[in-house]
């Protein structure tokens, strides 16, 4: 059992996805943990995963987690700081700055209180779907303000280092302002983009590729969830939206006439833009390397992927990131391999010395 930096108690408050899966990456580490939620079953299946114990009257907690829906966060932890006044208390939610106005308009006491938010999470929600390991490698935002010490907020950096995260300082306007930008923003979109093909014929959506599944795939997300996201963080969601709206009416008035002097070009610098944009975002490690891909035709059969992912390994190439897209109406799977550029010739000759039949 690895060391861990909290000493405990540590109380849960709503064993969901969240705070289930930082239950149960504390007990990894012998913390115990105290689990509470508005749902008494919710809190017998994770005490079953043994994520921790039920509260006792006589609970006195190091730190709590509060992990629950966003409109009910702000209350659940003013009354955390209440029943616990040597404790810190923390947050998961994914907006900082309206909880912590609501806990100062109501006279909270915020010198023990410090919000932060993991950016981890699943297809699924509830107990059953969480993991120990769920926030391993992930950015966890600590949102900082002044009215908390730097000793008081240790708790929480060491909780955070303790799940394996990886600690990111903001402030509570900053981080709003940055999921809304990264998160919130292509929540809507994507949505919206989807909105599309409640009507579209059948013929049309057999054309799918794997292009606009990447962009709608955030379109299954909950929508009673989003709605209290995007209620919370309006202002800086409005304010992208509407320079976006701004690009689209740039994109939709050169398409008015695609062979005006300079439409053409207006669309290339659109397009230009969102390359460069995109080649700003951190790769592997958070580093900028760029890579190349190697698009492999995997028949669909049992044990097919594991042998092409073996080969790579023992041609000596690393396999800095897999996608895999079925071909439709074919018993086949595009494995799309990136790997840096000077290993990519000798990954497709090799591999296709091997019997393996290259894409493109």
């Amino acid at each position: 059992m690895v060391e861990s930096r909290l000493t405990g108690p540590v109380r849960v408050v709503g064993a969901g996805l969240l705070g289930t899966s930082v239950a149960l990456g504390l007990r990894a580490r012998g913390i115990e943990v105290i689990l509470d939620d508005a749902s008494p079953t919710h809190v017998a299946v994770a005490v079953d995963l043994g994520a921790g114990r039920t509260s006792a009257s006589d609970d006195a907690p190091e730190l709590v987690v509060v992990a629950v829906p966003p409109d009910v966060t702000a209350r659940v932890v003013a009354a955390e700081l209440d029943a616990f006044p040597d404790a810190v208390v923390t947050d998961v939610a994914s907006v900082k700055a309206g909880i912590l106005a609501e806990l100062v308009a109501a006279g909270a006491d915020v010198s023990r209180y410090i919000g932060s938010h993991p950016l981890a999470g699943r297809e699924r929600g509830g107990p059953l779907a969480a993991r120990a390991d769920l926030f391993a490698g992930r950015p966890w935002v600590v949102a900082a303000h002044d009215a908390i010490s730097y000793q008081r907020a240790s708790a929480v950096d060491d909780l955070i280092l303790d799940l394996g995260a990886t600690l990111v300082e903001m402030t509570p306007e900053d981080h709003d302002r940055g999921v809304a930008l990264v998160s919130h923003v292509p929540q809507v979109i994507s949505s919206l983009m989807a909105r599309r093909f409640l009507d579209a014929p059948n013929a049309a959506l057999g054309l799918a590729g794997q292009g606009v599944r990447d962009v709608t795939r955030v379109a299954a997300s909950d929508p009673d969830l989003w709605v209290q996201i995007l209620g919370a963080n309006a202002q800086p969601v409005r304010d992208i939206l509407l320079a976006y709206r701004d690009d689209l009416d740039r994109f939709i008035d050169a398409l008015a006439a695609p062979t005006a002097p300079g439409a053409r070009r207006r669309v290339a610098e659109e397009l230009t833009g969102g390359n460069t944009g995109v080649a700003r975002l951190p790769g592997k490690h958070g580093t900028d390397k760029r890579f190349t891909t190697v698009i492999v035709m995997v028949d669909d059969r049992p044990g097919q992927l594991a042998r092409l992912l073996a080969e790579i390994g023992e041609i000596g190439v690393n396999l800095e990131d897999l996608r895999l897209e079925h071909s439709p109406g074919r018993q086949v799977g595009l494995a799309e391999i990136q790997v840096l550029p000077e290993a990519a010739d000798r990954l497709t000759n090799e591999l296709a010395e091997r019997g393996w039949r290259i894409a493109g």
